[in-house]
């Protein structure tokens, strides 16, 4: 099944980092979507499911942003299907079969639901994203203050940009071939969070540093800026993965699927700095 231009794409997180990127390519391509978050055009939200019809209504296809409540997937996959959406791309993290089992729970029952349903589905598996750096406060704010502390150590880790991540799930959606896939995305090369604050320092012409906190002395700092214990479990234990190094080799999703290679992030953090991200 290929999507045609007059059928309804559903994007859930239709206001994050990739949902909106995906809403605006697939716009520009000439397709109709719906754009559901809690507070975009079309109301959706997890935890009140008499919304979910509505941002069902005339769907075909659906990316999905995963639950943080696993029980939910399921019953969402399912009521879709009835509605007539009959292809998924589904939205997780790479290397999550090889994180603590209750860690990312809803990412994994997603997967689960859609590889389960009767509807095609693309799972895609990102790496961090570029835009962690300055379209997320949680690291934004510290690399505006000068100083960003994490406990990664000096595994490298192939960051993507989220624009990527945005192309191809629009290809997934709109696109044949992709059926049974699950793509591991990355950016083009792997590189230290030193290297990359080194960089985001030199875009934004002035002094950055980074400083390695152990995982005790991160949860310290997480809790005192407002984040849950949950939260902060769940960071330390992403971490930890990444320090185990799962997710530092460069993936070729991107290249499989566009045909081209992956933004840099040099172009990343030139293009954020002349935004002002760090300004």
């Amino acid at each position: 099944m290929t999507t045609h231009s007059n059928q309804a794409i559903l994007v859930l997180g239709a206001t994050g980092k990739t949902g909106r990127r995906l809403v605006h390519t697939l716009r520009a391509a000439g397709r109709t979507v719906r754009a559901a978050s809690r507070s975009g055009e079309v109301r959706f939200d997890w935890s009140d499911q008499d919304t979910w019809p509505t941002a069902l209504e005339g769907a075909s296809a659906v990316h999905l942003m995963a639950p943080e409540d696993p029980a939910l997937a399921p019953i969402f996959v399912k009521q879709a299907t009835e509605a007539g959406v009959a292809r998924f791309v589904a939205l997780s993290a790479r290397g999550i079969e090889q994180l603590p089992a209750d860690s990312f729970q809803g990412m994994t029952a997603a997967e689960q639901a859609v590889r389960e349903s009767s509807a095609q589905w693309t799972i895609l598996r990102p790496n961090n994203f570029n835009q962690n750096f300055d379209d997320d406060a949680v690291w934004r704010a510290p690399l505006r203050n000068g100083r960003l502390a994490l406990p990664i150590g000096s595994v490298p880790e192939p960051f993507i940009d989220a624009q990527d991540i945005a192309d191809v799930a629009a290809a997934a959606l709109t696109s044949d071939g992709h059926h049974g896939q699950v793509y591991d995305l990355s950016g083009p090369r792997a590189l230290t969070f030193g290297t990359a604050v080194a960089t985001i320092s030199k875009a934004a012409g002035r002094p950055i540093r980074y400083v390695e906190l152990t995982p005790e002395e991160y949860r310290a700092e997480l809790l005192a800026e407002g984040v849950s214990e949950e939260a902060a479990v769940e960071l330390n234990v992403l971490f930890a993965g990444m320090r185990a190094g799962h997710f530092a080799e460069p993936a070729d999703g991107v290249r499989r699927v566009l045909g081209r290679a992956p933004i840099d992030f040099d172009t990343y953090a030139t293009r954020a700095a002349a935004a002002g991200a760090w300004s």
